[in-house]
């Protein structure tokens, strides 16, 4: 059983946002697709509440109602582990959304994302303190990480 599942409250696009995520992760599942009754706010047979798997994390969307948004206050990261894989992401999760600084993007449902390399954590803990101050000067000018302005800057370059 996991302990902590990220619950995401939808106006009434649950469903369409787990298969929307469903659609860009490759490991992924529907767990189960709770539906309104006669009895509820929504639509008869419209999906209640979605469970779903992304990469081995699971997730619950709710559809309940316009009263509360998504902020940056909160976001997913996602670890890449290649330049192919930010671009895929960044590519695929961006669309009809909005592009943020430093890795950041809100998808379709303004739900806020972090795509970052796994060599970035690395790059950024180095020991140096010059090192670091570098990786961390460029990647500040970043809107999608780049792997290889990353490593030039850890480089001095």
């Amino acid at each position: 059983m996991q302990k902590i599942i990220p619950f995401l409250w939808f106006n009434n696009q649950a469903e369409e946002a787990m298969n929307f995520y469903r659609s860009i992760f490759k490991n992924s599942k529907v767990l189960n697709v709770s539906r309104w009754g006669d009895t509820g706010p929504g639509p008869k047979g419209s999906a209640m509440v979605a469970s779903f798997e992304l990469e081995g994390q699971k997730f619950l969307a709710l559809n309940g109602g316009p009263e509360f948004k998504f902020t940056e206050a909160i976001s997913l990261l996602v670890n890449c582990e290649n330049q192919d894989e930010v671009d895929y992401l960044w590519e695929k999760l961006s669309e009809g959304g909005q592009p943020g600084r430093c890795g950041w993007l809100k998808d379709k449902f303004s739900l806020s994302w972090q795509i970052v390399p796994q060599v970035f954590w690395e790059l950024a803990s180095d020991k140096d303190p010059e090192k670091k101050k570098r990786v961390m000067q460029a990647m500040m000018q970043m809107t999608k990480f780049d792997i290889e302005k990353l490593k030039k800057a850890a480089a001095g370059m």
